[in-house]
C-alpha cells in the first residue's frame, strides 16, 4: 500500500534546525499530513498532502456533538542511524477501541500503519537529533457529517500530522488532587481517547495551574476517594518498594507507556501491582515513610517524576529523583529501547 499512496509534496520545506530542535511541545508541525476519508461504507484512497488548513461545514458533527477521537505516539532516531516508531500497533488498537465507543467505523490496520510509516519516512528530517527529542505522531479521527440531527456522522476523516517535540515536562511535576470536578465515571468514555474527555478537564487544569501546579490528579467519579490518573498520563506510586498503579476498570485510559512500564518494571525485578489506591492510603503511607516515589507515565511525558501532590491542606512532598530511583531507572531503560540503545526484545519498534 505504501507505494500506492499519492503524495503531494510541499514546494519548499519549512524545516530549520531551530524549528526541529527547539520548538515548544506541539507548536510546530512537519511539512505533510496523511488524510483518508470514509464514506458510503468504505475507506477511500489515502493521500499525503502539505500540512495546512482544512475547510469544514459549520454543521460538522464534532463541532456540535463531539464525535472525535485521537491518538499520540512517537518516532525516535535510533542508535544505528535509523528512525523507528514506538508501539504504533498498540496505539492503532486503542484508536479502534475508541472508535467503536463513539460509533465510528474501525480503521484497517494496514491502511493506518503503512500510511503513518510513509508519512514519517517522507518527513524523517523533522525527527529531532537532540537528547530527549522525538517526532510526535498525532492521528485525529472525526465525523465529517453536516447535519444537526443527533446521530453518528455518515462520513468520517482520519488525519495524521506530526510535530517535532522535546520533553513535555522540564522538571518534576506538582499535582493537585481534584475533588470538585471528575474526569470519568462508570459507563462513560473514560477509557477512550475521546476529544471531549480532554475538554472537560481543561478548567480543572487551568485552576490548578493558577495555584502553581502543573496539572490535576483525578480521583474516581463515584466516591472521590480512589486515585485514577493525571491530566496527560497514568500514575505510579512506589510503596514499600512495590510499584502500584490504578487498575483499568473502564474509567482510566489504558496507556501504552503504562503497559510498557509494567513490563519493564517486572523485568527489572521490581514488583508491579495494579490495584485501587485511595488518597487516604497515600496520605497514611507518606506519613509512615512507606511511600517513597510517585511518577507519571505517558507518551508525551515518558516517565515524569512527581515532586508534590496536594490534597486539601496537605502536601505530599517527594525527595529529588536520584539515578537509583525507580522512576529514573525505568525512564533510562524505556528510552534506551525507544532509541535502539538496548535490544528490542518485545518487538515494540517499527522501523521506517
Amino acid at each position: 500500500m505504501s507505494h500506492s499512496i499519492p503524495i503531494t509534496r510541499v514546494s519548499q520545506s519549512r524545516l530549520t534546525e531551530a524549528l526541529r530542535e527547539n520548538s515548544e511541545f506541539g507548536a510546530t508541525f512537519s511539512d505533510h499530513m496523511l488524510v483518508v476519508d470514509w464514506e458510503s461504507g468504505c475507506w477511500k484512497q489515502p493521500q499525503i498532502v502539505p500540512f495546512g488548513p482544512i475547510s469544514f461545514s459549520p454543521a460538522l458533527t464534532p463541532f456540535h456533538y463531539g464525535q472525535a477521537i485521537f491518538e499520540g505516539f512517537k518516532a525516535h532516531r535510533t542508535a544505528g542511524g535509523g528512525v523507528a516508531l514506538f508501539r504504533p500497533r498498540e496505539n492503532f488498537t486503542r484508536l479502534n477501541r475508541s472508535a467503536t465507543r463513539l460509533a465510528m467505523p474501525e480503521i484497517p490496520e494496514l491502511l493506518f500503519l503503512e500510511g503513518v510509516a510513509e508519512l514519517v519516512r517522507l518527513d524523517r528530517d523533522w525527527v529531532p537529533h537532540r537528547e530527549g527529542g522525538s517526532l510526535y505522531v498525532r492521528p485525529t479521527y472525526l465525523g465529517v457529517g453536516d447535519t444537526l440531527l443527533v446521530r453518528p456522522a455518515n462520513r468520517f476523516r482520519l488525519i495524521v500530522m506530526t510535530s517535532p517535540v522535546g520533553p513535555y515536562f522540564a522538571q518534576p511535576i506538582r499535582l493537585l488532587a481534584e475533588e470538585r470536578f471528575v474526569r470519568a465515571f462508570p459507563g462513560g468514555t473514560g477509557d477512550s481517547k475521546a476529544a471531549g474527555n480532554y475538554a472537560g478537564g481543561l478548567l480543572a487544569a487551568r485552576l490548578a495551574q493558577e495555584k502553581g501546579f502543573h496539572n490535576v490528579l483525578w480521583l474516581d467519579g463515584v466516591e472521590r476517594r480512589f486515585v485514577e490518573e493525571s491530566g496527560v498520563m497514568n500514575v505510579f506510586f512506589v510503596l514499600e518498594g512495590k510499584a502500584i498503579t490504578p487498575p483499568l476498570t473502564g474509567t482510566i485510559l489504558p496507556g501504552v507507556t503504562r503497559d510498557s512500564a509494567l513490563t519493564l518494571l517486572r523485568e527489572m525485578g521490581i514488583s508491579a501491582e495494579e490495584r485501587q489506591i485511595s488518597i487516604d492510603e497515600l496520605l497514611s503511607a507518606h506519613t509512615a515513610g512507606k511511600l517513597t516515589e510517585a511518577f507519571g507515565a505517558g507518551t508525551a511525558a515518558i516517565v515524569a517524576p512527581i515532586a508534590c501532590i496536594r490534597y486539601r491542606d496537605r502536601d505530599l512532598q517527594f525527595s529529588p529523583v536520584s539515578d537509583s530511583s525507580v522512576a529514573a531507572r525505568l525512564r533510562f531503560r524505556l528510552v534506551a529501547i525507544q532509541t535502539g540503545r538496548e535490544p528490542d526484545t518485545h518487538s515494540w519498534l517499527l522501523p521506517v
